[in-house]
Order: C-alpha cells, then sequence, then structure tokens
C-alpha cells in the first residue's frame, strides 16, 4: 500500500482559488440574489482537483466516508475520505507503471463499483484523459469510442470485455473483476508497492474528460472538457443541488453520462459529503425508498423518469430524512412535483444542464419554486434567450450562454469538429439548441428541444407542455408528442402513451384520455391522434422523439392500438 498522503505546507493558489468560490456557495446556499451577484469563477493557471482540491479534503476529514455502495443483496463497500485518496494513488502509481501518462485517453466502461471512483481519481492525477462509456454500449459503439476517441488504455469490467472483439487490441487493456484472458488484472494494483513518481503540473486549461452526448437526434459528439470545467464548474452543480459538508447524496444514474460525474463525483464531493450509491437489477420503488430510509440520505437527485415511477408508489408510507430533492435530464412535470409535495412536504427542484456544460439553470434551496419553470440562472451564468431566426435577445428564444462572460463551466469544444464548434459558439453565444421563454422575475420556462417544436394550424406546439397535461391522468405513466402529417393542418399532435400499472389499452381508455386532454389544453393544442406504445430510448433513457417523428412521417398504416378524434363520434360535439 502506498504512504499515506502527506499534508502540504500551505494550500496551492488554485486550491485557495478554488476554495473561496466554494465557500462563498455554501455560506450563500438560500440566499440566491447575494451568490449570483457576488461568486466568481476562480481564476486557475495550474490546477488538479484530485491533489489540489481531494487530498487536502482527505486530511481535513479523513475518517468521514467519502464512498458508500450497496447492492440488491444487502452487501456494500465503504471508503473513507483518506482511505479513497491513498487508494487512487497506489492506482495511479500502477497505471503510470503499465503505461498510462499525461495526455493518454482511457476508456471506463465500468458500473457503480469502488474501481469506478478508484480510477477516474488516479486518471486526474496522472493527467490522464478520460472517455467514461455506459456498460450498455454495443460491441459497434465500443469500436467507434476507441477509434474516435483515440483510446490508448480500456478499464472494463469483466462481463463487458467480450464485446469489444479485436478494437481494443492495441490498447493496454485491463479487467476489473474475474480474470480475462489476455486482460490484465485490476486486482494487481491492490499490491503495487511502486508509488507514484512525479508526473508534471495539470494546467487548468488541459483537457481531462472526453464525453459521448447520448445522440437523441443525431451521432454522438464527444465533448472535451479540462481539469477546471468540470471539476471546478460543478460548484455550480453544488448550489444548485443544494448539498453541504456532512450530508449523504444518493443520485440515481448510470455511469458513462455526464450526469453521473454531475452528481456522483464532482458536486457532491466539492462539498465533502458522502456519496451514496444502490444498484439494482430492476427497478423497484419500495426498495430504494427503504435504502434512503436506511442510509439517511439527506440530498437526493433523480431523473424525471425515476420521479414518475416513484409516485406511482404510496410515498407518504416512507418518512425520509431528506431536505433536498432535485430532477434533471429532462423537465419535470409539474403533476410529479405537486404529487411528491404532498406526500413528504418537499419541493421536487427543477434544473438544466447539458453534458457540454454543468448546471446552467435551476431552483436552489430557499428560492420560491414556480410550477413549470426550470428556475434562473445559477451563479456564473448569464442566460440570453436569442431568436433563431433575427438573433435578438428577448423573453421567448433558444437557451444561450453569453461568451463575453464566459463560465469556466463550459466544455472546450468538439473534439475533431471545428466546424461543429464554431456552429455552437457562433454570435457570441453558446447555443444550447433548446428553447425557452422567460418571465418578468427572471424565471425560465423549458418549452423544449429547437428540433422538438412543431407547428400545428400555424400554431407553435411545446411538447413537453402536452405531455405534462397527459401524464396527470392516472392512466398515463409517460407520454410523448410529436407532429404527425395531416392533409388540412399540415400536422397535428399525436401522443404516445405509456400506461400506468394495471391499466390495458382499449377504445374506451383512449376516448377518456382524449376527453381528458381536451379539458385541460387550449383548443390548438388538442391532441388529435393516440397510439398506446413504448417509448424509443437512448441508453442514457432520454425520449427519442426523432425516431418518433421519423415513423410517423414514414407511416403507412395505423397500428392497432392507434386511435384518431375521428374514432370517436361523441367527441364531434365539443370540437
Amino acid at each position: 500500500m502506498s504512504e499515506p498522503i502527506a499534508a502540504p505546507r500551505e494550500e496551492s493558489p488554485g486550491t485557495h482559488a478554488f476554495r473561496a468560490a466554494r465557500d462563498l456557495l455554501l455560506a450563500n446556499r438560500e440566499d440566491y440574489d447575494r451568490a449570483y451577484h457576488e461568486f466568481r469563477w476562480p481564476e486557475l493557471e495550474e490546477f488538479n482537483w484530485a491533489t489540489d482540491w481531494f487530498d487536502r479534503l482527505a486530511l481535513e476529514q479523513g475518517q468521514v466516508t467519502a464512498l458508500r455502495i450497496v447492492e440488491e443483496d444487502g452487501t456494500e463497500r465503504a471508503l473513507t475520505y483518506a482511505e479513497m485518496g491513498r487508494r487512487s494513488t497506489q492506482v495511479a502509481g500502477w497505471l503510470r507503471h503499465r503505461g498510462v501518462g499525461r495526455g493518454d485517453r482511457v476508456l471506463l466502461v465500468l458500473g457503480n463499483e469502488v474501481a469506478l471512483w478508484e480510477t477516474m481519481l488516479a486518471c486526474i492525477r496522472l493527467g490522464a484523459v478520460m472517455i467514461p462509456a455506459t456498460t450498455l454500449l454495443s460491441t459497434a459503439d465500443l469500436r467507434d469510442r476507441i477509434d474516435r476517441g483515440e483510446v490508448r488504455c480500456v478499464v472494463a469490467g469483466a462481463g463487458s470485455c467480450a464485446k469489444f472483439g479485436d478494437s481494443a487490441d492495441h490498447c493496454t487493456r485491463i479487467a476489473v473483476g474475474e480474470p480475462v484472458d489476455g486482460w490484465i488484472s485490476y486486482a494487481d494494483s491492490e499490491i503495487w508497492e511502486g508509488g507514484l513518481d512525479d508526473v508534471g503540473v495539470s494546467g487548468a486549461d488541459d483537457p481531462l474528460l472526453l464525453y459521448f452526448t447520448s445522440g437523441t437526434t443525431a451521432r454522438p459528439k464527444l465533448v472535451e472538457h479540462t481539469h477546471a470545467s468540470y471539476p471546478v464548474g460543478h460548484l455550480s452543480t453544488m448550489y444548485w443541488i443544494g448539498v453541504q459538508p456532512g450530508d449523504t447524496h444518493l443520485n440515481i444514474s448510470s455511469p458513462g453520462w455526464a450526469k453521473h460525474a454531475w452528481s456522483c463525483l464532482f458536486a457532491p464531493w466539492n462539498a465533502g459529503a458522502t456519496i451514496v450509491l444502490y444498484n439494482y437489477s430492476r427497478f423497484d420503488a419500495a426498495a430504494l425508498l427503504g435504502q434512503m430510509n436506511r442510509l439517511n440520505v439527506t440530498t437526493f437527485c433523480a431523473p424525471p423518469t425515476v420521479w414518475r415511477m416513484l409516485i406511482q408508489s404510496n410515498l407518504s408510507e416512507h418518512r425520509l430524512a431528506l431536505r433536498e430533492c432535485v430532477s434533471a435530464g429532462e423537465p419535470l412535470n409539474p403533476e410529479v412535483i405537486e404529487q411528491v409535495q404532498h406526500a413528504w412536504g418537499i419541493t421536487i427542484r427543477d434544473g438544466f444542464g447539458q453534458t457540454e456544460t454543468t448546471a446552467q439553470i435551476g431552483n436552489p434551496p430557499g428560492q420560491p419554486v414556480k410550477p413549470g419553470s426550470m428556475g434562473r440562472p445559477l451563479p456564473g451564468y448569464v442566460i440570453s434567450l436569442v431568436d433563431p431566426v433575427t438573433g435578438e435577445v428577448g423573453s421567448d428564444g433558444e437557451i444561450c450562454i453569453e461568451l463575453g462572460l464566459r463560465p469556466l463551466a463550459l466544455m472546450r469544444g468538439y473534439t475533431g469538429e471545428v466546424d461543429r464548434t464554431s456552429e455552437a459558439m457562433r454570435g457570441g453565444f453558446y447555443h444550447t439548441g433548446d428553447v425557452a421563454s422567460r418571465d418578468d422575475e427572471g424565471y425560465i420556462t423549458y418549452v423544449g428541444r429547437s428540433d422538438d417544436v412543431f407547428k400545428a394550424s400555424d400554431y407553435r406546439i411545446s411538447p413537453f407542455e402536452l405531455e405534462s397535461v397527459l401524464i396527470e391522468h392516472p392512466a398515463v405513466a409517460e407520454a410523448a408528442v410529436v407532429p404527425s402529417p395531416d392533409p388540412v393542418r399540415l400536422a397535428v399532435p399525436k401522443a404516445y402513451v405509456v400506461l400506468a400499472g394495471g391499466y390495458e389499452p382499449s377504445r374506451e381508455l383512449a376516448l377518456d384520455i382524449f376527453r381528458f386532454a381536451r379539458d385541460h389544453l387550449a383548443s390548438y393544442q388538442r391532441i388529435r391522434r393516440l397510439e398506446f406504445a413504448d417509448l424509443p430510448k437512448t441508453i442514457s433513457g432520454k425520449i427519442r422523439r426523432v425516431e418518433l417523428r421519423a415513423g410517423e412521417q414514414d407511416r403507412a398504416a395505423r397500428s392497432g392500438h392507434e386511435y384518431t378524434e375521428d374514432d370517436f363520434p361523441e367527441l364531434r360535439s365539443r370540437s
């Protein structure tokens, strides 16, 4: 085992600047105006989050649990900050011995297991460039990531190794778990005693992370982040979540996606909190809530899909230690917020960000939450809504980040795609591709992806608005609205509906949902067609409306569970 971390005589300039920015946000966690106007991103020339921050934290609160992972069968592993610091240093030395050095690209294909956190911290120490990836990737996906990512080293769970085929033969290949022929065993790192030689200095602008986006509309982009943009940039995420030193934070997210780094690594460890994970093979609301109670979880983040499944259970039966609940990934429907508020007396606070950024917009702790709004710009971000046609800034338009006050947390760009990067950064803004509106108090309400919003009878339709109404119907668990071609109106809103447990597709249920939608939507927003069907999703869980839209354009005949308004004479009197 490597030697304990030696205490530096004084904080480095990078550590001091980072701590000052962090402490300002922690001190003003419920004073949004002061936090927003006084916060400044730290000016950094050299910074390594593992050595400049995590090791300092390990000295200050060494015996505090840093990471706790609970399995479905009740077994668990936990490491303190001191143990995690020593172990990640040992792994870094071992990787260095295996030829991994500064700038080398390392593909990580691991589940929620201790080795993932050890390896990520180790790579940060080395200055290696990480490419986190989900274990759900296919052989073709892995080959694409290795080729486009110019990968030199692969660290993968033993169960994923066979999927690589020969695509990683030129790489240093490391298997976590059972031995795999031709792969180095990660277990060898546990007996490494060679220490970690000086690996040089990490520039704050040096590359650290490459993330493939989830590809909801096109081939995944390769997003590049630096030693500052994600580790330090997630101060905004820490502020939005409201996580504090000593908290126990649980985030529902799969490794390989940016949201996992947001809320399972940087934000909670920026605060000095304990990260807890609960691994399960199949989602079980009662089991999850039971573990949250047992683990004394105080801050909780989950995507809308999980929240929609949670409210199918009786939340009022579970009394938890929760102080903060947040949601991100896709907009959260008001119906879900209302049900959780009724059961627990806690308001789920929505937030918005992308793989390309950290949390940009959100409802921070202690602030009024407006139903349907995802909040206001978070500290460090200046947000403008830009008309996509005129380029004018107003109260409606594409969500854009002003580059004149470029946030530290914004990506460097799309690796290997200069034109795509320039397009995203055109006109003095970073363009998110998402459309929203802003009210007089600065609250921003999500409308949809710019390519999801459509016109019907010359009215602009936001799928999210219609979907939020549909899931208020007790039979509807999830919904996706897309344009369906129409000879008169050009397009009409069509809803794809996933039913809640206990309901089956039927003509009677379709009629009831049509009636419900008519009672709760403006006439121009009316759902004209409805189909009971599963929703296509990316492997990160986002609905692929682009696939549904394409299906509508190519459709030759109706499915067996598809209905239109014309199928119901009883609706005509209300047209």
